[in-house]
């Protein structure tokens, strides 16, 4: 059957797309900044390039109207916070004397200024550098950024559309600033900062914008009266401005609920709402609310989170609807195109069945422009794509891949018992300060050492032949003694081997397990210029040999001091891939749990008696909407415990998070049941302390005292002050000392530092106790 084509021209449009260029050539120009070795000028005709490069691979996939202003040399929400003046004091002064570096100041911190806090975006792996905001702050316009940018894809001759954060998710992403009450609203700002995005929008129209895209992503969320008030009142004002583009407000990552039909009737011209799966909701509601008579409907119906191939028949039907609930419609991807890499053709040394299965930015790009020419011509326009949609789906559907009896039979067998260790939380942690013989106030690290130039090079040369397996694991084994031999001298209590044999945390595991498939080119935005290959978690999950054991045993028979096994948890390994979506996600999560619990059981078996399984997703993960928490936290919950659960009482069970917000999740950390947890405290002056404290949290804790996503180093004085602030929350019998994270990204010489002083400060702050702690 032929589908009815649209009565209108159908634009394909994306909300933004991946930022880095095709080798990470943004990252290199910024990192080369920082060290002096590429001028400004440089880094922004690298830039320039890379947008330029950008709005033309769009245009010849078919992609009709360019996103403009999603291009970042840091992040998004720092931009927002140029543009409309909101620079914390302490960064003025840098801001003042050179924008650019001033900028990265406030992305990177210096050795004088701390950075901004850095926290996730929303349930993604990506992360934004949070507002600081105060009944003082004053905002004014800055839209030269957004302007030239604007400019340059227009001279180009593409049909551009300026893309912002909207005014009431910029304010419910940010924070008190430093010293500001911390019970002040940002959201009471609104009526000041309205009339900044009203200058920034005429600005953009006498630029020459026709729309402008909004973004309101926190309105997805579950939301106050007073919260959907203040949108109202936004989308008002800002409608009613006689100078000022079409406005197009965009919601993604979940259905809108209340607030679209706080949306629906406002003043603005469109709106752009997520159709995927996760939203699916939104169909119906828009429906219920009278569709959007009068108005352009934008359609997320290509899923810009995950990487397998649309179903263009059943985005078709769903398109069809739409096309009777608002007075024109047009095709885009869920979110911007940031979360997913950008190539899949790059990727040769995946197996070509599987291949068919992926789609990367460049791939979702030409999904949309078929469903747009679709939409608009109907089906018979693109009947060679629909068929040859239709093979690739059956393709992955028959794989045996996909489907492995053994693994769904082990996942069939689980008991209650199987997710329970054998002794209460008391009595493991008297068994285990006698096995360990730990001071109080023990030191540890999170993880990950330094990854040295010249590990980097051997890593680099067996891959390319140049050194056999022997050479290059002789180089790990000397990375291995070098961080041993650092560890002891500096005074720390339970050593790492410093990971010098991984490439990622998700990464190294999922090489190792079978169901899972790695990418060589498939590089996403962490943060900044940290740049991760998320795998493709494309099967049934099994682990066929031991994956860490090696290393670890080989670590503890160099030193007398307790040798942590490293893993990374089930949460994370799904969180920081691209999981499948062809089953329920905590189906996957239990097989992942149990290959994992193997690898526990056999660590132990071997010596270890530390071992840490990091869950810095599980907070991430933790859906936008309140009615979905129980669920989501039942299964994630029930999978650390599952990999954990077969233990000894005498052996210590450490997890780690880091850069979320932990309050409203401090129960599901309760329920993991780790005897140590260590977290990201330092940006946010240790306030997962004090949420662990109002808990009545009972087990140990290590809130970070160095904020390793900053290149300056802490001294003794300011690490014990952030440690005394901890022991205010947390007693000194249950608090470890520990960085925010791993030290992968950092260099030796700001390691050795801080870690020394990391060690004098706890030393220091361990003499200050009363006798009877000591």
């Amino acid at each position: 059957m032929t589908a009815k084509p649209a009565t209108a021209a159908v634009r394909a449009t994306v909300y933004g797309y991946p930022r880095q260029g095709p080798n990470r050539e943004l990252k290199r120009a910024i990192e080369g900044y920082w060290k002096g070795r590429v001028t400004a000028d440089a880094l922004r005709a690298t830039a320039a390039e890379l947008r330029r490069s950008n709005w033309r691979q769009l245009a010849d996939a078919g992609i009709t109207e360019v996103p403009t202003g999603d291009f970042s040399s840091y992040d998004h929400v720092l931009d927002t916070s140029v543009m409309v003046g909101a620079i914390p004091a302490r960064h003025r002064e840098a801001v003042a004397a050179d924008a650019l570096d001033g900028y990265f100041a406030m992305a990177r911190g210096t050795q004088d200024v701390a950075p901004l806090e850095m926290t996730k975006w929303f349930d993604t792996n990506y992360h934004y550098l949070v507002p600081e905001l105060g009944p003082d702050t004053v905002f004014t316009a800055d839209s030269s950024r957004q302007v030239a940018e604007l400019k340059e894809a227009l001279a180009l001759g593409h049909a551009a559309r300026p893309v912002l954060v909207g005014p009431v998710t910029y304010l419910l992403l940010a924070k008190p600033a430093p010293g500001v009450a911390a019970g002040f609203d940002p959201l009471t700002l609104l009526d000041r900062l309205l009339p900044v995005y009203a200058e920034v929008l005429a600005d953009l129209r006498a630029a020459g914008a026709e729309w402008v895209q909004l973004d309101e992503p926190a309105l997805v969320q579950d939301r106050t009266p007073a919260e959907l008030n203040a949108a109202a009142r936004a989308y008002r004002d800002l409608g009613t401005l006689t100078d000022r583009p079409k406005l197009l407000v965009a919601s993604y990552f979940d259905r809108l609920g209340d607030a679209l039909q706080v949306l629906a009737s406002a003043p603005v011209e469109g709106l752009a709402l997520d159709f995927t799966e996760r939203a699916a909701a939104n169909l119906d509601d828009l429906a219920a609310v009278g569709g959007l008579p009068g108005k352009r409907l934008v359609a997320g119906i290509v899923n810009g989170r995950n990487i397998w191939i649309n179903d263009y028949q059943k985005s078709l039907a769903t398109l069809a609807t739409l096309l009777g609930l608002a007075d024109r419609v047009d095709v885009a991807a869920s979110c911007s195109l940031l979360h997913v890499p950008l190539d899949a053709t790059a990727e040769n040394d995946i197996d070509p069945q599987v291949r068919r299965w992926l789609a990367f930015a460049r791939q979702k790009t030409a999904e949309i422009a078929t469903l747009a020419r679709g939409l608009a011509q109907g089906t018979d326009a693109i009947a060679a794509e629909l068929a040859a949609n239709r093979a690739d789906l059956a393709s992955r559907a028959e794989s045996p891949i996909t489907r492995v009896p053994a693994v769904r039979a082990r996942v069939e067998a689980v008991t209650d018992t199987d997710g329970r260790r054998s002794q209460p939380y008391a009595e493991r942690a008297a068994a285990q300060r006698a096995h360990l013989g730990l001071p109080l106030l023990p030191t540890t690290t999170i993880g990950s050492f330094p990854q040295t130039d010249e590990l980097r090079v051997a890593r680099a040369d067996l891959r390319a032949g140049r050194i056999d397996t022997a050479s290059y694991e002789e180089r790990v084994r000397d990375e291995i003694r070098e961080v041993l031999s650092f560890q002891e001298k500096t005074g720390i209590d339970v050593l790492v081997h410093g990971e010098p044999e991984r490439n990622d945390m998700v990464q190294y595991f999922a090489e190792q397990l079978d169901g899972y498939v790695a990418t060589q080119h498939g590089w996403v935005q962490s943060y900044g210029t940290r740049y991760v290959r998320p795998p493709v978690l494309a099967g049934d999950i099994s682990r066929p040999e031991p994956m860490t054991v090696r290393w670890t045993t080989y670590a503890q028979a160099q030193t007398a001091k307790p040798v942590k096994g490293m893993l990374t948890g089930p949460v994370t390994m799904l969180a920081w891939s691209f999981v499948r979506d062809d089953q329920p996600l905590g189906d996957t999560a239990r097989q992942v749990a149990l290959a994992l619990r193997d690898e526990v059981n056999d660590l132990e078996a071997a010596g270890t008696s530390v071992i840490q399984v990091d869950e810095p997703a599980l907070r991430e993960t933790l859906p936008l909407r309140a009615a979905d928490h129980p669920g989501y936290l039942a299964w994630a919950t029930e999978s650390f415990r599952l990999t954990t659960g077969g233990v000894r009482p005498d052996t210590q069970i450490h997890t780690h998070m880091c850069y979320a917000e932990f309050g409203d999740i401090v129960q599901a950390i309760d329920d993991l049941d780790a005897d140590v947890i260590s977290l990201e405290a330092t940006r946010s002056h240790m306030q997962v302390a004090r949420e662990l404290a109002a808990h009545g949290y009972p087990r140990e804790a290590g809130p970070g005292v160095w904020d390793i996503h900053s290149p300056r180093v802490p001294d003794a004085e300011e690490v014990a002050g952030l440690l005394r602030t901890g022991l205010r929350a947390i007693p000194a019998e249950r608090l470890w000392v520990n960085p925010d994270c791993g030290l992968k990204t950092r260099g030796w010489t700001e390691t050795r530092a801080s870690l020394e002083n990391l060690v004098a400060a706890a030393r220091a702050v361990r003499e200050d106790l009363p006798a009877d702690n000591g």
